[in-house]
């Protein structure tokens, strides 16, 4: 499957209308792919595919293709909420309305989906996964950094997702599987619910 395969849905008149779930990123798409799968959407079977944009900026491009000026897909997507003002005025121009973003099919991370993790499992249940991962050594080494002893916990864990290449994407997944039964983030359980309208 790739990365634009689509959620087919069948309306009350018969209509087909495809739709596309846009991401900022490679690890937003591995999380909420690992969500759906975890809750039992089986996404070959329903089509559905998610699209990472390759950052919130190029929003624009892919509205171009997908929104009701390209190939009219019912759009959904999932962004950082220093994003979505930008978000927001981008789905407006493409001619998707004014309406809050929420309803427009976009669910907004407080700060972005790490945060939303790390608040859901707790910072207890984020150390298992990188001990699990046998990084727990590297972790509190970072921790040691002059710049980074005194922040909080969560901030030195976004540090360590964020500051290394590859460990948002390689994380992502894992915390994902590791969210309690029912617990997951609100924006990700919100965007996954809409794949079966």
């Amino acid at each position: 499957m790739t990365s634009r395969s689509l959620v087919i849905l069948v309306g009350h008149t018969g209509h087909v209308q495809m739709t596309t779930v846009l991401v900022e990123g490679e690890s937003d798409r591995l999380a909420v792919k690992a969500l759906a799968q975890r809750l039992g959407h089986d996404l070959q079977r329903q089509r559905v595919s998610i699209v990472p944009m390759g950052g919130a900026t190029n929003i624009v491009h892919f509205l171009d293709r997908y929104g009701p000026k390209g190939e009219n897909h019912r759009l959904l997507g999932l962004c950082d909420s220093r994003e979505s003002l930008g978000i927001a005025r981008a789905l407006t121009k493409a001619g998707m309305g004014s309406a809050s973003l929420i309803q427009l099919g976009f669910q907004v991370c407080e700060a972005d989906l790490e945060d939303e993790l790390v608040r859901c499992l707790g910072v207890d249940g984020v150390l298992s996964v990188i001990a699990e991962q046998g990084e727990l050594a590297s972790f509190e080494l970072l921790q040691r950094q002059p710049s980074l002893r005194e922040l909080p916990l969560e901030r030195q864990l976004r540090r360590f997702f964020g500051g290394r290449s590859g460990n948002k994407i390689r994380y992502a997944p894992l915390l994902v599987s590791a969210l309690p039964s029912g617990k997951a983030p609100p924006p990700l359980d919100r965007l996954v619910a809409s794949f079966e309208n």
